[in-house]
């Protein structure tokens, strides 16, 4: 299982910028395939959590496009999560950007296979 950022999509310019010495830490432009998106993702791995954020300009990504995303950042058997805190805890800096998080020291609990779908 790892955490691993598409370096090929960082960047390498401006207020964002970074160079592969970040780690899996930076600014990333990321196309989508066949599409005229750009999604626009954070990542970091500090404070034993691997985190991505990932917005687009004018809507949030859907559910298959958050799945695009883990794909680029992790392995296919990973388990990420995206998380929906208590109302007294929402931080909201970009209207249009969802977070997926992974805990480096631990396993997330998940429900039975027969009770996903």
């Amino acid at each position: 299982m790892t955490f691993h950022v598409p370096d090929e999509y960082r960047v390498r310019e401006g207020m964002m910028k970074s160079d592969a010495s970040f780690g899996n830490n930076g600014a990333f432009l990321i196309p989508r395939a066949m599409s005229q998106l750009q999604f626009k993702a954070i990542a970091s791995d500090g404070a034993d959590w691997e985190h991505v954020s990932v917005s687009l300009p004018n809507r949030c990504p859907s559910w298959q496009e958050m799945c695009f995303i883990k794909a680029i950042f992790w392995d296919s058997e990973d388990c990420v999560m995206q998380l929906h805190p208590p109302a007294s805890e929402y931080v909201n800096k970009h209207p249009y950007c969802l977070h997926l998080w992974r805990p480096v020291k631990h396993t997330i609990p998940k429900p039975p296979t027969w009770m996903v779908g």
